[in-house]
C-alpha cells in the first residue's frame, strides 16, 4: 500500500499470526470429532456452521472472504459460549467453467502457438453496440457473469486472465488440462484460509465432481433419492442451440460467445387496435399483436407509447395459439425454437413489412393508465436485441424521455412520419416508481441534471441510464398497482407472472450476446429436453415453506427474500451435457450441474474425514479402510437415515456405526453463511433438497440461515479491471490476518453492501499493536499497582462497566452482528478502561487492570483470535483461547452507571463553562480574565416549585395518554396554573428539555428528586476535578443556601458551578450528612 511509513508492527503481528497458527496446526485446535455416547462432551451443545464451498478456478478475494468472516467469527464466539463447534470448508469444482477455460488455453495454443502470440489488439474489449450497452439486471442465479468480468479485468484471452494470476507461460500450459485446476487452486485457497486462522477442519475438506469417487458416489445416492421420490422429472429447458447442428451448443462448440446463456425477457403484448393500417388489412379479425422484450415487466405501468424503426423490416408471423405477432426475422426464429410455432425451427410469415407501414398505429397496452397509445418513431432501434419492438416508459428511461420529448417539441419531425398531434401531446410521463435521489420522474430528472437536449446525446444519455438504471431496479420503490410500497427488485417476478396469467405477456428467450457455433451458425435459445427439479410441486413446496418458518434468518428482508423466491420458483434444470461433474445415474449422458450437487453436501462433511482422511480428491487410503465401491446407496441410507435397516455390505458393523454416529451427533446445520445472492438459488435449493432427502424428520432441516451484502473496497465495487481488487492473500499480506479481520467485521452486518476501507485497516493494525504495547506494560508494572478492596466508587463503576460490556457484546455476537459486537467488545470496552485511568488518574486497581486485560482479550477473541492467543500466553494461560469459556459477567449496578455518567456530564459541563469565561475578554481591549483558581459547585436538591408543577403534569399527562402527547395539549393543562404565570415564558421551553430527557432516559426523568446522592458524587470527586478543571480548591454546596440566581439556575441532575479567583469557605453541612472521603463507597451512594 502507498503512504505505508513502515511496517514494523505489521511484521511483528504477522510473526505472531506464525507462531500461533504454528500451534494451532499442531494441537490440531480444531479438529472435532463426536464424542463417545454418554461422555461429558457428549453433554455439551455442539455447533455446525459451513459456507458455500468457493469454485477452484482462482484464488479467493475479500469478497468471498467478508461472506466467510461471518461463519468464522460465528464459529470463535459459540466454542467461548462451551459449545463444540465444528467448522469443514469444502471445494467447489463442478460445472462448465474450469473445463471451458482448459479449452480455451489448449486453443489458443493450438491457434496462436506456444507461447502465444496474440494480435496487437488483445488488450482492448470488443465496443458494445447501443444496444448491447443497456445496463442489465442480472439473474442472480447467474451471477458469475459479473463476477468472471471483475476478476479477469480487461484480459481477452484465457491466457492473459492465467498471467494476471502470476503465473509464468511454462507454469500455465498444464492448466489445458481441467484436472490440473482440481489439484492446483485448492492447495492455494487452503493455505489462504489457514493464514487467514480460519478455524476449519481440513479432515473433511474434499472437491467435487467424479474425479472424487466418495464424493460422487454420495451425489448419486442423492439424486437416485430424489428420483425415487419424484422430485425429479424430465421435460423441456431453455439452452443455447445451433440450428445447422441441431443440437445444443455448449462452450466447447462455439466459436464465439463462450459463456453466454440464455437470457430471459418478459415479452409484452400490444393488441393492435382496429381498424388496423393499410399494410395490416389481411390480417383483419385476428387477434395481432406488437410484442416488445423487456428486462423491465414491472415498469410497464408507466408505458406512454411503443417504439419503432421506420426502415427497419418487420414480419408479421402465426402464432401456434392463433394470434399474430409483429416482430423481426431474427426474433421470430429464436421464437421457433421456443413452442410458440406449429413446428419447431419453422416461422409461417404471414405479411412482411417495414416499420414506416405501422407507424402511428393505436395499440392497447396491459398496466398502463393510457386506455391507447401508438407506435412512434425511435431511430436507433436496434436489430442485434430483442424483437426491434420497443415499450417506452419515459419516467423512468432516459431514452424513451428524450425521445418522446423530441417529438413534442419538432413538429416537422411528427410530419415527416405522419405522427397527429394527438398521438404524442396528451401523453407525458407517469410516476411509477421512487428512485433515492431522483425522486418519481427518475428520467426526467436525471435529463434535468445533465442538461440532455435531445435524443442525439448519445453520451450523456448513456450516462444517465448508468446513473438511474441500476438504482432504480435495486432502491426504487412502487408507487402504482398491487405493488404499491415494495421494492422493485422484489416485483419482478411478481408483475410478470401476472401479466402471463392474464396473457398479456409471454416469456421469451434469447442469447444474452451472439453466439457462433464452429460450423459458423448463428445459434438462437431452444427448448430442450432435460432432467429437472420439480420445485413448483405443491407439496414438496409447502414442506420448504415449513422448513423457512423455522429457520433463524436473523434479518427480516432476507426472510422477505426467501418467500418472493417460493412465490416464483417452480423448476430448475439439473443436468448439462458438458463439464465437469456427476453423471445423472440413470442417464450417464448428463452430468448433474452445479447449483444441483451443492444442496445437501454438508451431510458428506459428517463423514468425509472418515472416508478420505484429507485427501481432497479421495484418492488417499481411507481411515476405516472402505473403498468408494462399498458405498453403496444402501450404506448412504443407513448412515443418513435413523431407521433405515443394516445393510448387506462387507464394511464392518462397527465403522458403519461410527459413521452414523458421526452424522447423528452433527446434524443439523446449526448455521449457514452467505452472500445475499445466493437466496433466490442456491440457499432456497439448500432448504428444498433437505426436506426432499429427510422430509419425515424436521430434526435435520437447516436451523440459521445468514445472508450479508456485497464488499465494496474503498467505497467501491470490486474490479480488477479499475484495479480495485484485493485476493485474501494480497490482503494477509498488506494488513495482516487479524488487521484484516478486525477491519471485515467493522465493515457492516445487513443486507446493505459493506464497506472495507484500507485506511480504516491500516488503523486498526495500529489499534491492535498498541493494546499489545499496553498489556505488556501493564504485566510489566503489575506489581507497583494499588492492592486491597475494590470498593471505592470509580473501581465499582469500572466492574459494572465490564459487566455491561459482557452483556452487550454477547447479545451482539448471538445475533452475528460482529460490527456491532466490535464497537460494545473493543471501542467501547477501551473506552471504559480510558476512563478508568482518567478518573482514578492513573491510580488503578491491580485485580481489576488484570480484569480487564482478560476479558478484553476474550470479547475480541473471535474476531482477532492471534494477537488474542498471544496476549492469553502473556497472562500466563497454559490453555489455548479458542478452547478458553466466555467472561461470566456480574450484575450490572445501573444506578451507579447513571451516577458515573452524571459526573463525566457534570465535569463536561464545567470544562465548558471555564472555556467560555477564559475566552470572554477575547478581542477586547480589556485584559483577559484571571484563571480562576477555586470553584463552588451548587447542587440542588429539589426543583424551583413552577419546575415542580411543570413535572408533576406532565407525569400525570403521560399516565393519561399512554405517552406524553403533543404541545396543544400540554399547553393547555399548563396555561391556568397560577404558579405559572411568572414564568411562562420559561415553561415551553423547559417542557421541550423534558421531553427529549424522557426519550433518553425514560420516565425517570420526570422524577422530582433524583435517585443517588448528587452532592456525595462530587465531593467523593474532588480530587479528580480540581485536577481535570486545574484549580485549587472546589467544593460542593446546596443551591438552597445560594443566591437567588443560583436557585434558578440549578435544579437535580444538573449542578451550577461558580468559579473564584479567591478562596470561599463556607460552613459545611453539618446535621444533613457526614463528610464524604475522596474514596467514595458504595454504603455512601445509595440510599
Amino acid at each position: 500500500m502507498e503512504g505505508r511509513k513502515g511496517t514494523a508492527k505489521l511484521n511483528e503481528l504477522r510473526e505472531i499470526e506464525r507462531q500461533v497458527q504454528e500451534r494451532w496446526a499442531r494441537e490440531k485446535v480444531f479438529e472435532m470429532d463426536a464424542p463417545p455416547i454418554g461422555s461429558e462432551e457428549a453433554k455439551k451443545d455442539k455447533f455446525l456452521a459451513c459456507f458455500p464451498y468457493p469454485y477452484m478456478n482462482g484464488r479467493l478475494h475479500l469478497g468471498h472472504t467478508f461472506s466467510l468472516s461471518k461463519c468464522e467469527f460465528a464459529i470463535g464466539y459459540q466454542r467461548l459460549r462451551g459449545k463444540r463447534c465444528l467448522f469443514p470448508f469444502g471445494l467447489h469444482c463442478t460445472g462448465m467453467p474450469i473445463k471451458a477455460c482448459a479449452d480455451k488455453l489448449k486453443r489458443e495454443m493450438e491457434e496462436f502457438g506456444y507461447p502465444p502470440r496474440f494480435p496487437a489488439d488483445t488488450g482492448e474489449q470488443p465496443k458494445d453496440s447501443d444496444r448491447d450497452s443497456e445496463p442489465i439486471i442480472k439473474d442472480k442465479s447467474k451471477g458469475k457473469k459479473s463476477k468472471l468480468v471483475a476478476k479477469t479485468g480487461t484480459a481477452k484471452y484465457q491466457w492473459q486472465i492465467m498471467q494476471s494470476l502470476g503465473l509464468s507461460d511454462a507454469e500455465i500450459v498444464p492448466f489445458a488440462d481441467p484436472h490440473h485446476w482440481l489439484t492446483y487452486f485448492p492447495q492455494l485457497c487452503k493455505k489462504d484460509l489457514i493464514d487467514m486462522g480460519l478455524k476449519v477442519d481440513w479432515r473433511r475438506t474434499f472437491i467435487t465432481t467424479d474425479v472424487n469417487p466418495y464424493y460422487d458416489s454420495f451425489v448419486r445416492w442423492q439424486f437416485l433419492k430424489l428420483k425415487e421420490r419424484g422430485k425429479i422429472q424430465f421435460g423441456k429447458r431453455y439452452t443455447i442451440y445451433s440450428p445447422k447442428d441441431g443440437q445444443p451448443c455448449m462452450d466447447h462448440d462455439r466459436s464465439t460467445g463462450e459463456g453466454v446463456g440464455p437470457q430471459e425477457y418478459t415479452l409484452i403484448k400490444m393488441k393492435a387496435v382496429e381498424p388496423y393500417p393499410e399494410k395490416l388489412r389481411s390480417l383483419q379479425g385476428k387477434p395481432v399483436y406488437l410484442v416488445a422484450a423487456t428486462l423491465r415487466p414491472e415498469t410497464m405501468y408507466g408505458q406512454t407509447n411503443c417504439w419503432v424503426r421506420p426502415d427497419m423490416r418487420y414480419i408479421a408471423m402465426a402464432v401456434v395459439t392463433g394470434e399474430v405477432f409483429v416482430c423481426t426475422r431474427r426474433a421470430a426464429k429464436n421464437m421457433s425454437y421456443q413452442g410458440f410455432t406449429a413446428e419447431n425451427g419453422k416461422v409461417e410469415v404471414l405479411l412482411e413489412l417495414v416499420g414506416q407501414d405501422i407507424m402511428g398505429m393505436a395499440l392497447s397496452a396491459p398496466l398502463t393508465s393510457y386506455q391507447v397509445i401508438y407506435t412512434l418513431p425511435m431511430l436507433n432501434v436496434k436489430e442485434e436485441k430483442g424483437t426491434g419492438i420497443v415499450t417506452s416508459v419515459p419516467s423512468d428511461a432516459p431514452d424513451d424521455f428524450a425521445a418522446l420529448r423530441d417529438l413534442k417539441k419538432k413538429q416537422p419531425f411528427r410530419e415527416k412520419y405522419g405522427i397527429k398531434d394527438e398521438m404524442v401531446l396528451p401523453f407525458d410521463p407517469v410516476p411509477i416508481i421512487e428512485v433515492p435521489g431522483f425522486g418519481n420522474l427518475s428520467a426526467v430528472t436525471v435529463c434535468d441534471q445533465l442538461k440532455i437536449q435531445s435524443q442525439n446525446d448519445k453520451d450523456k444519455l448513456q450516462d444517465a441510464k448508468e446513473r438511474v438504471y441500476l438504482k432504480g431496479f435495486y432502491e426504487g420503490v412502487m408507487l402504482v398497482g398491487e405493488e404499491k410500497g415494495k421494492k422493485v427488485q422484489d416485483v419482478k417476478k411478481s408483475v410478470q407472472k401476472k401479466m402471463v396469467d392474464k396473457k398479456e405477456a409471454v416469456i421469451y428467450m434469447e442469447p444474452e450476446k451472439q453466439v457462433i457455433s464452429r460450423s459458423a451458425d448463428e445459434c438462437v435459445v431452444a427448448l430442450c429436453d432435460q432432467w429437472y427439479l420439480d420445485y413448483g410441486e405443491p407439496l414438496w413446496k409447502a414442506h420448504t415453506k415449513e422448513s423457512l418458518s423455522r429457520v433463524n434468518t436473523f434479518l427480516d428482508e432476507v426472510r422477505k427474500n426467501f418467500d418472493a423466491t417460493l412465490d416464483w420458483l417452480h423448476e430448475h434444470a439439473c443436468s448439462r451435457s458438458f463439464g465437469l461433474g456427476t453423471k445423472i445415474p440413470w442417464d450417464p449422458q448428463y452430468v448433474i450441474e452445479a447449483l444441483s450437487d451443492s444442496t445437501i453436501y454438508m451431510a458428506f462433511y459428517t463423514v468425509a474425514h472418515l472416508l478420505q482422511g484429507g485427501v481432497f480428491d479421495g484418492s488417499g487410503k481411507s481411515p476405516l479402510n472402505i473403498s468408494p465401491d462399498q458405498m453403496t446407496p444402501d450404506v448412504w441410507d443407513y448412515i443418513f437415515f435413523s431407521q433405515a435397516p443394516l445393510p448387506n455390505t462387507d464394511i464392518p458393523i462397527d465403522s458403519l456405526q461410527y459413521m452414523k454416529r458421526e452424522f447423528e451427533y452433527w446434524y443439523p446445520v446449526d448455521l449457514r453463511v452467505s452472500g445475499k445472492d445466493l437466496v433466490p438459488n442456491h440457499l432456497t435449493y439448500y432448504l428444498y433438497n433437505h426436506c426432499a432427502i429427510w422430509p419425515d424428520d424436521s430434526s435435520k432441516w437447516p436451523k440459521a440461515i445468514r445472508a450479508n451484502g456485497h464488499l465494496l473496497l474503498n467505497s467501491e465495487k470490486m474490479s480488477k479491471s479499475t484495479g480495485n481488487f484485493l485476493s485474501l492473500s494480497q490482503a494477509l499480506e498488506t494488513f495482516s490476518a487479524d488487521g484484516m479481520r478486525f477491519s471485515l467485521a467493522d465493515a457492516g452486518d445487513s443486507v446493505e453492501d459493506a464497506n472495507f476501507v484500507e485506511s480504516m485497516a491500516d488503523a486498526g493494525i495500529l489499534r491492535l499493536y498498541t493494546y499489545l504495547e499496553w498489556v505488556k506494560e501493564m504485566l510489566s508494572e503489575k506489581d507497583a499497582m494499588r492492592t486491597g478492596p475494590v470498593d471505592s466508587f470509580n473501581d465499582q463503576v469500572f466492574i459494572s462497566e465490564m459487566n455491561r460490556g459482557i452483556v452487550d457484546s454477547q447479545q451482539h455476537y448471538e445475533k452475528m452482528m460482529f460490527k456491532e459486537a466490535l464497537k460494545s467488545g473493543f471501542y467501547e470496552f477501551q473506552a471504559v478502561r480510558d476512563k478508568y485511568r482518567e478518573m482514578t488518574m492513573g491510580d488503578m486497581h491491580r485485580d481489576l487492570v488484570l480484569r480487564f486485560i482478560e476479558c478484553q482479550t476474550l470479547l475480541l477473541s473471535p474476531i482477532c483470535p492471534h494477537i488474542c492467543e498471544h496476549v492469553w500466553g502473556l497472562l500466563g494461560k497454559s490453555n489455548t483461547i479458542v478452547n478458553a469459556t466466555w467472561p461470566v459477567a456480574g450484575a450490572v449496578d445501573n444506578l451507579l452507571l447513571r451516577s458515573s455518567q452524571y459526573l463525566m456530564d457534570a465535569a463536561h459541563e464545567f470544562r465548558v463553562r471555564l472555556k467560555a469565561i477564559m475566552q470572554s475578554g477575547k478581542g477586547k481591549k480589556a485584559s483577559p480574565p484571571q484563571k480562576p483558581t477555586h470553584a463552588v459547585v451548587w447542587v440542588a436538591k429539589t426543583y424551583p416549585p413552577w419546575q415542580t408543577t411543570v413535572l408533576t403534569t406532565l407525569k400525570e399527562l403521560h399516565e393519561a395518554n399512554n405517552g406524553i402527547p403533543d404541545n396543544k395539549v400540554i399547553a393547555v393543562a399548563l396555561k391556568d396554573k397560577p404558579e405559572l404565570k411568572k414564568y411562562m415564558k420559561k415553561v415551553m421551553p423547559f417542557v421541550q428539555v423534558l421531553k427529549e430527557n424522557v426519550e433518553k432516559h425514560g420516565l425517570n426523568a420526570l422524577n422530582l428528586t433524583m435517585d443517588f446522592d448528587e452532592a456525595a458524587i462530587l465531593e467523593g470527586s474532588v480530587k479528580y476535578l480540581t485536577s481535570t478543571l486545574e484549580l485549587d480548591d472546589l467544593e460542593v454546596c446546596y443551591s438552597s443556601e445560594g443566591e437567588e440566581k443560583i436557585r434558578e439556575e440549578c435544579c437535580p441532575g444538573k449542578p451550577y458551578i461558580v468559579y473564584t479567583t479567591q478562596v470561599r469557605i463556607k460552613e459545611r453541612r453539618k446535621s444533613e450528612r457526614s463528610v464524604v472521603q475522596a474514596s467514595l463507597t458504595l454504603s455512601t451512594l445509595h440510599r
